[in-house]
């Protein structure tokens, strides 16, 4: 039966087309953002999950930057330990030239004044941002340095876990006191002088472990920041999974669309050609 009231073949080819422009909208969208998933409304739990991933992804980045800034602080005064333990040792050999009799034991000492000031003040300025590690205490309060080195999330909950790496202040204000070493003076004896080099031996080792703990963390930091990097680059490789839209096929079935597009407009039009037939009939 034909009517020209309800026009059932144009409806059907009206509602392909209709479907047809909703796909290629979709496809369009795809290649133009390169996300398959760019709204909650695209699909919720892969929004959602993508979301999640990409706040811990921000959150590594940020921890990476911190574990740099960590590493660059302990460096610091991995640095100055190293320069006083270098000092240290020159100051050893005058001593151990100045054992002989008859050397001079006044300009020894001035020699060995100058190398002590030398120390004292690479303790106090071996700091980063306020903190010094040498000392006492790393920023006038707390004996230890602290920075966040990952996030630990607990599977299937909104909990996370800050984990830290602590570096603890090596005190050489109290435990490399050169300055109350023995001093040298012009009526000294090759017993004054051995004395004076047991005492640099004592700080001589105190300071070779301090930098020996220093490198430890240092490296510690190091490795952490390139692992913590790692994590950050798969968690974006995980997200682009997720989200990102494989252009490859968008475009081919761009293609595709754009030609189911065209048919859909044909049949509709022959569809909507049909109910002209009737006027034969009254002819």
């Amino acid at each position: 039966m034909t009517s020209i009231l309800t026009n059932n073949g144009a409806i059907v080819a009206l509602q392909t087309l209709k479907m047809t422009n909703k796909n290629l909208e979709m496809t369009q969208n795809e290649i133009s953002t390169g996300k398959k998933v760019g709204s909650a409304k695209d699909s919720s739990s892969v929004w959602a999950i993508s979301k999640i991933m990409e706040s811990d992804e921000s959150s590594f980045r940020a921890i990476q930057d911190s574990l740099n800034v960590a590493a660059t602080t302990v460096g610091t005064a991995l640095a100055g330990a190293e320069e006083i333990e270098k000092t240290l040792k020159e100051m050893k050999d005058l001593l151990s030239r100045a054992g002989s009799t008859g050397f001079d034991f006044v300009k020894t000492e001035e020699e060995l004044a100058q190398k002590t000031t030398h120390i004292t003040n690479i303790i106090a300025s071996s700091q980063q941002s306020g903190v010094n590690l040498l000392k006492d205490t790393v920023d006038g309060t707390n004996k230890e340095f602290v920075v966040i080195s990952a996030l630990d999330r607990t599977s299937g909950t909104v909990a996370t876990t800050a984990s830290k790496i602590t570096v603890s202040a090596i005190d050489f204000t109290t435990n490399l006191d050169v300055s109350g070493r023995t001093k040298l003076t012009a009526n000294s004896t090759a017993d004054n002088v051995a004395t004076a080099i047991g005492e640099l031996d004592a700080f001589i080792d105190t300071a070779t472990k301090g930098a020996a703990t220093l490198g430890a963390a240092a490296k510690r930091i190091e490795s952490q920041s390139n692992f913590v990097g790692k994590l950050a680059d798969s968690l974006q490789a995980g997200v682009g999974s997720l989200v990102d839209a494989n252009l490859e096929e968008a475009s081919a079935r761009l293609q595709a669309l754009q030609a189911q597009q065209q048919l859909g407009i044909q049949a509709l039009s022959v569809a909507n050609q049909a109910p002209q037939s009737v006027l034969s009939l009254f002819r």
